[in-house]
């Protein structure tokens, strides 16, 4: 396989996942206002914060309202982690490699690409809001269905899969990262308190998790179970250690992978240790923070091995070596 398809392929998988988990963080946020008693406000800028986007939208708005911040994750084109922006990168990534996917894939992701274009700021206001971001949800989830189903699972597959994955626990842990900071604006800390559970509530819907974690932990929602529940857990799709498992699985069909394995232990054991009480009291943020940079070593040592070519080499002659 050329170099260069596997790594249209990998993005394909990250896009993917990066527009689905950025449209159910919009949708479980503007769920979260009908929690609040009136007179409790709702933070967005920690929305920019989860896609590490600060300095872009800082660029292009003048405050952090509903309306600015909602308009910036869905639809801008200036914002490259926007929703409508990750459609159009996977889009353009399955018009080049039409000849590797099913070409039911391609209707799909075409017809969603111009949803968000044509209808997309239809959909901004929050009376509208759900309805297009169901739309966008079900969109990806039937393209990825579409693309299981049907695509030959041999090495391309494998380099999709791989993004899907190493992007969700990206995702995952932004997500739970937010969770340091506050999302319900509050006078006192005594006025937030009754809403702790709440935050990590709409943190476990977000992931599609709430249903989850009820059967597996039996327990009330507890900032110590749910990260427990969605960094450690071994069978729950989009927990973070579920994501490195799935990606120790895959590697062992790939050649040149020892360095890639590398990066996915060091992660993996870093989470295994974890005292989430200790650090919820002292430094969450710190130890995510520890867990992405590790998500970016495996990312750079997949680039390394895979899609990145040596000096001199030809475009044409851009083929992965197996053995």
């Amino acid at each position: 396989m050329l170099s260069r398809v596997a790594d249209n392929l990998y993005w394909l998988g990250r896009y993917l996942a990066r527009a689905e988990n950025t449209a159910r963080l919009v949708s479980v946020h503007s769920h979260l206002l009908l929690d609040l008693p009136r007179g409790m406000a709702l933070g967005w800028s920690p929305l920019v914060d989860i896609l590490g986007a600060n300095h872009a939208f800082e660029s292009l708005y003048a405050d952090d309202s509903e309306a600015q911040v909602v308009r910036f994750l869905i639809t801008d084109p200036e914002n490259s982690s926007s929703i409508a922006a990750s459609v159009g990168h996977a889009r353009e990534i399955l018009r080049t490699v039409r000849d590797s996917t099913p070409r039911d894939a391609w209707e799909q992701i075409n017809a969603l690409h111009l949803f968000l274009q044509e209808k997309g700021e239809k959909h901004l206001p929050r009376a509208h809001r759900q309805a297009g971001l169901d739309r966008v949800i079900d969109g990806i989830l039937l393209l990825r269905g579409m693309l299981a189903a049907n695509m030959t699972h041999d090495v391309g597959y494998h380099f999709l899969q791989i993004g899907l994955s190493l992007e969700q626990a990206d995702m995952t842990t932004r997500i739970v990262d937010v969770r340091t900071v506050d999302l319900i604006r509050a006078r006192t800390a005594e006025e937030l308190r009754p809403f702790v559970q709440i935050q990590w509530m709409s943190v476990l819907r977000s992931l599609m998790a709430y249903q989850a974690y009820r059967r597996h932990e039996k327990i009330r929602v507890s900032g110590p179970a749910v990260l427990r529940f969605l960094l450690q857990n071994r069978d729950f799709p989009r927990s973070v250690m579920f994501c490195l498992n799935h990606i120790g699985r895959t590697l062992p069909n790939l050649p040149h992978n020892r360095a890639s394995e590398r990066s996915i232990d060091r992660i993996r054991a870093l989470i295994q240790d974890a005292n989430f009480e200790r650090l919820l009291d002292q430094g969450l943020h710190e130890w995510i923070d520890e867990i992405q940079v590790g998500i970016g070593a495996v990312h750079e040592s997949l680039a390394k091995s895979y899609f990145q070519l040596d000096p001199g080499t030809a475009p044409t002659q851009r083929q992965l070596a197996y053995s």
